[in-house]
């Protein structure tokens, strides 16, 4: 009877701190997230995406049992491809939400708008798009590709296999401006010519003028930095004059998988892009990310390099969290990150301490008629970020930044 009593009494006490254990773990406060993208606007068509991958991560995240027994809550808030509501939605997720963290941003204007309000907030924003570099802020870990990790790469493989002959076509922004004024030095010390360079403004779609340009000066290649869907009225204007890839090759840097699949891809097919990922490299870590992705979107989804940055911010930054605890504050958070490494879809990939930008290996693809990139050429070892290109001194490049920021009205685009 006495031993009958004590297996009652132990499978009582068991049981209650089951239940006190479950009840924990339910009614713990979650660790709240921003994500800040645009869901409407010029923007949309890219940034979308980059939403749906972020959200993935946490969603994976969550279903293996969250951070210390901890959900992560994500806070989704539409940036409407408008600098100044990602400044005035950051505010709102830093002051009135108290995130622990902020995901986003695609556009430089938009990064550099926002970062001073990160900076003075002490806060951390995880930002997933390749640029143009010159930054190195202490309060935002850039997942995306340093310049010389895409523009440079790019140009030196254009060079050496389409022709040195070069027009440059950008949207009126920090990282056209900016990724031109690099291509430009490059181009100079490889010998090579830029016979044209052109503007216009975010979003905007009149391309006659400049489609005009290029066959008045049969470049052997036409150097990309639109963003947006300003890219497809260039290219329908590009094919409506009767150029082709085979006429005169593109390179673009931000068009990707989910571009084209939302385009007409006939215009597009025998282009290239530089990027860090393609949905089409052949592992065994991509195959488990392109179908955790369409069995939670839709097989007819497609992936992209800024999609695969995010997912794989959302996952570095939760093993800095888990390292440092649920509670930690975002610097110490920040500084967790630094040295992170993560098998991701593309690669290893490790967070540099010194620059806060991520190793990344280097690939160029050409458009196939499917939809995907065929690889063309691959770094094949992930290269370390280099924020400032050699060409300038570091003072001199934050003076033409600063040229650029007061010529434009203090703002990082072109007010029109």
């Amino acid at each position: 009877m006495n031993r009958l009593i004590f297996v009652f009494v132990v499978a009582i006490l068991l049981g209650g701190a089951i239940y006190i254990s479950q009840t924990t773990n339910e009614q713990a406060e979650p660790i709240k997230v921003g994500v800040l993208h645009s869901l409407s606007g010029t923007m949309q068509v890219s940034e979308q995406n980059v939403v749906d991958a972020t959200l993935l991560a946490i969603e994976e995240i969550n279903a293996a049992g969250g951070i210390d027994g901890r959900l992560i809550e994500p806070i989704v808030i539409d940036g409407e491809s408008d600098w100044d509501v990602f400044a005035e939605q950051a505010e709102y997720l830093i002051n009135q939400e108290q995130v622990k963290t902020i995901f986003g941003c695609w556009t430089s204007a938009c990064r550099k708008t926002v970062r001073p309000i990160f900076e003075a907030n002490n806060h951390l924003l995880i930002y997933p798009v390749q640029y143009e570099g010159l930054e190195q802020s202490p309060n935002i870990i850039y997942t995306g590709a340093a310049p010389n990790q895409q523009i440079v790469p790019a140009v030196a493989w254009g060079l050496d296999n389409l022709g040195n002959q070069v027009f440059l076509v950008g949207s009126d922004y920090v990282f056209p401006r900016t990724a031109n004024e690099l291509i430009k030095n490059q181009i100079a010390a490889l010998n090579g010519e830029v016979l044209g360079e052109e503007y216009v403004l975010l979003g905007d779609t009149d391309f006659e003028a400049i489609v005009d340009l290029i066959i008045e000066t049969q470049p052997d290649v036409i150097l990309n930095t639109l963003n947006g869907d300003s890219n497809q009225a260039f290219f329908n204007t590009l094919r409506a004059a009767g150029v082709t890839s085979e006429d005169i090759p593109t390179i673009s840097f931000s068009i990707a998988e989910p571009e084209l699949s939302s385009w007409f891809m006939d215009d597009l097919v025998g282009d290239y892009a530089v990027w860090n990922y393609f949905q089409s490299i052949n592992s065994a870590t991509n195959a488990t990310f392109i179908n955790a992705f369409q069995d939670r979107y839709g097989t007819e989804r497609v992936l992209s390099d800024p999609m695969e940055s995010a997912y794989i911010g959302v996952y570095l930054w939760a093993q800095a969290v888990e390292k440092v605890g649920a509670d930690a504050s975002p610097t110490l958070i920040r500084d967790a990150m630094l040295g992170q490494s993560f098998n991701a879809p593309q690669g290893v990939v490790y967070i540099d301490p010194q620059t806060q930008h991520t190793w990344k290996t280097i690939r160029i693809g050409q458009i196939q008629e499917t939809g995907q990139f065929e690889i063309v050429w691959s770094s094949e070892n992930p290269a370390r970020p280099q924020p400032y290109p050699f060409y300038r001194s570091r003072s001199e490049w934050d003076d033409y930044l600063l040229d650029l920021y007061q010529g434009w009205d203090l703002q990082w685009a072109n007010p029109g």
